[in-house]
């Protein structure tokens, strides 16, 4: 977790014309009639319970299958290898349609022909883009090791990513949502890595004396935010990609500093830092200065994530507990997530700036779960198999 490398610093000093409004706020449920489609076909069944769980998630609608103010019909069917969808989704007030598309896939790819089809219906309907296509990085144990995963939005289509049987921390996504950035101790230290999911192809970008770890990959995805302790101390720096130029933009001898986040523009970066006795958050500039303490609530305040909606998310222990805490990095205005009892980590902001994803433990045991910020109750998305820590969750 990302608490937990702050620790263990311490301690080693679709058509435009379709109009609709789905509610005065956010938290109205828009009921979507699933009756209307038919499914042939073990792949086409995939395809609908994928579709109905990411209609679901995506926190704008309630599928039925009955009534509704919406209504989804077409077909899905599977013929040999491929899976084809027809969908259409029409206003029951006045039978206007809102969406008309057509998908084909290989059968073998009927979760992925779901999340996209998801995708164009939140569009077509509410005008933001849905997140169903999108990916999680998360630290698994499965493999008796800490080591990246990735998974879907929705928990599904888990694939381990690096092998290296050691303790890998801290994975970050780039700005195109094809390379991550992480620490591995593969080779007896934290070092800096980065991985380009297309390829495959892995390249060393900090390996300095002492401690190299809470990368963070720039906006324009020129430049990393790093903590280096090379000077005896960990400290904030900024290292360019191109040349490796490093900027250092901290010095306090007797205190820490650690998980570094990028504003959405790039000139500003959040971090944690106990300079003034626990950990707290402060802001600076990209080019150095004085940090501004932009936490108030909270013993401590760790892992932030400043997200594409210009807010920041953190962990904040309170009452014994952590909770899930968003803040304004300008005036600090903080507000909790509902909490059940359990710590909620580590959290990752989705792109569409309303879910989080976040860790859950209880009992010393950790799962991924999915917060929505705006109305619903977390949601399980992994849980068992080991425990699942530090999750990232890709800008696109």
């Amino acid at each position: 977790m990302k608490k937990l490398i702050f620790l263990f610093l311490l301690s080693a000093c679709c058509t435009a014309s379709a109009q609709v409004r789905v509610a005065k706020s956010a938290d109205r449920k828009l009921t979507i009639n699933l009756a209307g489609l038919r499914i042939s076909g073990p792949a086409a069944q995939q395809v609908f319970q994928t579709l109905e769980n990411d209609l679901r998630l995506s926190g704008w609608f309630q599928p039925m299958r009955g009534g509704g103010d919406l209504q989804l019909s077409g077909s899905v069917d599977q013929n040999g290898s491929n899976v084809k969808a027809s969908l259409q989704v029409t206003r029951a007030a006045d039978r206007a349609l809102l969406l008309s598309k057509g998908y084909s896939l290989e059968a073998a790819r009927a979760r992925t022909l779901a999340h996209r089809a998801a995708d164009d219906i939140v569009e077509a309907i509410t005008g933001r883009k849905g997140i169903a296509s999108t990916k999680i990085a998360v630290i698994g144990t499965q493999s008796g090791a800490k080591e990246i995963y990735l998974c879907d939005a929705d928990g599904g289509g888990r694939v381990q990513l690096t092998r290296d049987r050691s303790i890998v921390v801290g994975p970050n996504w780039g700005p195109d949502g094809n390379s991550l950035v992480y620490t591995s101790f593969m080779r007896g230290f934290p070092d800096v890595y980065s991985v380009n999911l297309r390829s495959g192809k892995r390249e060393g970008l900090a390996s300095y004396s002492g401690l190299n770890t809470g990368a963070a990959l720039s906006p324009n995805g020129k430049e990393l935010a790093l903590i280096l302790s090379k000077d005896g101390n960990p400290e904030l720096y900024i290292q360019t990609l191109r040349g490796k130029k490093l900027t250092r933009l901290t010095s306090t001898l007797r205190a820490t500093e650690a998980s570094p986040t990028w504003s959405p523009d790039g000139q500003h970066l959040v971090y944690v830092s106990d300079r003034n006795g626990t950990p707290q958050l402060y802001k600076i500039s990209r080019t150095g200065g004085r940090p501004q303490l932009i936490s108030s609530r909270g013993t401590e305040n760790v892992a932030p994530d400043w997200g594409p909606n210009g807010l920041i998310t953190c962990a904040s222990r309170s009452g014994g507990r952590y909770h899930i805490a968003i803040i304004h990095p300008s005036t600090g205005e903080t507000r909790y997530l509902p909490n059940d009892g359990a710590d909620y980590e580590d959290p990752s902001w989705a792109p569409d700036g309303r879910h989080l994803v976040a860790t859950r433990s209880v009992r010393y045991r950790s799962s991924l779960y999915l917060l929505d910020t705006v109305s619903d109750a977390p949601v399980a998305l992994i849980s068992g198999g080991g425990d699942w820590i530090s999750p990232a969750w890709a800008p696109q």
